[in-house]
């Protein structure tokens, strides 16, 4: 199988709301990256994979909080893969920040970084 990752996943635990409209869910967060999310997601059913869907977390032992949207690129079972869409310019650095200090590799996260950034131009 080919590996088609382009960014460091690192594993994470937090509740999280997932919203789409006037619908509300609750989820909890497996992993994530820069450019997306893994969540286990028992009421997925109710949400539409076509429509955006908008994401709150709170960082653990804080009293930040992540906000973005994404859409659903892909579910198995309970898991429901996320692409991040849109995310503020706070919010990614936390996220930059957790994976930084979990990935170890600098150069790995720089790269990660410029191809994220390559990624805009595309959209």
């Amino acid at each position: 199988m080919i590996e088609r990752r382009r960014f460091s996943r690192i594993v994470y635990q937090a509740l999280a709301v997932v919203t789409q409209g006037h619908t509300r869910v609750e989820s909890n967060i497996k992993d994530l990256s820069l450019h997306g999310l893994l969540l286990a997601c028992p009421d997925h059913t109710s949400l539409d994979p076509l429509t955006p869907i908008s994401i709150q977390f709170q960082l653990t032992d804080s009293d930040i909080t992540i906000q973005l949207q994404g859409k659903i690129v892909g579910v198995v079972q309970d898991l429901v893969r996320v692409t991040i869409e849109h995310i503020d310019i706070e919010s990614i650095g936390h996220i930059k920040r957790m994976v930084e200090l979990n990935v170890g590799d600098d150069e790995l996260l720089h790269r990660e970084i410029e191809h994220l950034s390559d990624l805009g131009e595309y959209s």
